[in-house]
């Protein structure tokens, strides 16, 4: 008499196993399909062990050369003593045949078309005009710059908010008049101090961040060169995001006071512009080639502009900004939040609030591109 044995899970192969007396014809597989097979009946259970072991030495004959290594890797998986034995088996008369092609890596889905050149080169045109005229177009202001530095010993990550607890609150008063700015410390830590300048609180400083950044970068000298990197969304607004490197002759200038040291770098970066008002929302900056002898490794910034009402009338100005830096010895980072904007000259108060940007409003969000492009 025939007897019927279906073994769970040979169904997804379309088998349908019959063990009797007559042997039953073999069938080619690939050490892919057999893989597949085994750990199909790992998961269920130790039960089918002796079946599947059965199963693959009377009805499978590979058409590829299966390693030890693939069978020490199901072995790995829990695959049961006697299916190992058998795997083994077919691993040794499978050696003189042709070794399986390797994996081919899952490809991520397409993301969206870039903007063909003559977009690109009309949106970077409009980008430069408008970085250009950045300074020129604002008017005098004041506002509070809070700023929260942080620094640990190297081998500490750079990230945001992962530096320790070593470190200072600073608020100040940062004046924007005639295309300068100034600042008039107000607050160390929570407390009012006096007669405290801008270069005078020690550790990692910086300046410059409301439009020379733009500057250096889109100047006609500045020996920039740009490239499309990507689509973006930030703050809910579809961006076109640029690469950009400047040479050294044009670079980022550090200085160690501690060492008595200055090196200009040339940096590389991003701009992350409003597809339709052509208008910067982010810049990031990363210095590159610095020496190794040089005792500041490397330098990075990101600064992000948002919109302010002023007087009445709608300006993107600096909203957040980020200084992460990697030294001989020490780690630093430096966070500062730009609020309480005004303009210069009006009487107000200043509220000191140092409570920090939420977190959500400064990463980009996944690109949400328009139903139709």
């Amino acid at each position: 008499m025939v007897k019927l044995r279906i073994i769970p899970g040979l169904r997804r192969f379309g088998f349908l196993l019959v063990l009797s007396v007559a042997a039953s014809a073999q069938r080619g597989m690939t050490v892919a399909e057999v893989t597949a097979f085994v750990k199909s009946q790992v998961k269920l259970g130790t039960s089918t062990d002796h079946a599947t072991a059965e199963y693959l030495l009377k009805n499978i004959k590979l058409t590829q050369k299966l390693d030890e290594r693939t069978v020490e890797d199901l072995q790995g998986q829990g695959v049961g003593r006697e299916t190992i034995r058998a795997l083994h088996k077919l691993a040794t008369d499978s050696a003189a045949l042709p070794a399986p092609p390797p994996a081919v890596a899952a490809q991520p889905p397409p993301g969206p078309k870039p903007p063909d050149a003559a977009e690109q080169a009309a949106a970077l045109a409009a980008i430069t005009e408008y970085a250009l005229n950045y300074s020129s177009s604002l008017p005098n202001y004041v506002c509070v710059q809070t700023t929260r530095r942080r620094s640990e010993p190297v081998g500490t990550s750079l990230r945001r908010g992962n530096l320790g607890p070593q470190g200072d609150t600073i608020q100040e008063t940062l004046t924007y008049f005639e295309h300068k700015e100034t600042y008039k410390v107000e607050m160390i830590n929570g407390k009012f101090v006096a007669n405290v300048s801008h270069m005078q609180l020690g550790g990692t400083t910086s300046s410059g961040e409301f439009g020379s950044m733009l500057s250096d970068i889109f100047k006609e000298n500045s020996g920039a060169e740009f490239a499309w990197e990507k689509w973006a969304t930030l703050r809910g607004k579809r961006m076109y995001v640029f690469s950009y490197r400047i040479p050294r002759s044009n670079g980022y200038s550090m200085a160690d006071l501690d060492a008595h040291k200055e090196y200009t770098s040339a940096y590389r970066g991003l701009i992350f512009a409003d597809r339709e008002t052509k208008t910067i929302h982010q810049i990031t900056l990363d210095t590159v080639d610095v020496p190794p002898d040089f005792p500041i490794h490397e330098v990075h910034i990101k600064l992000d502009y948002d919109s302010v009402k002023i007087a009445d009338q709608e300006f993107l100005l600096p909203y957040h900004y980020q200084l992460t830096s990697r030294a001989d010895k020490t780690n630093t980072a430096n966070e500062a939040d730009f609020k309480a904007y005004r303009k210069y000259g009006a009487e107000a108060t200043i509220t000191f609030d140092d409570a920090p940007i939420p977190d959500e409003k400064l990463k980009e969000q996944p690109d949400t591109p328009p139903a139709r492009q």
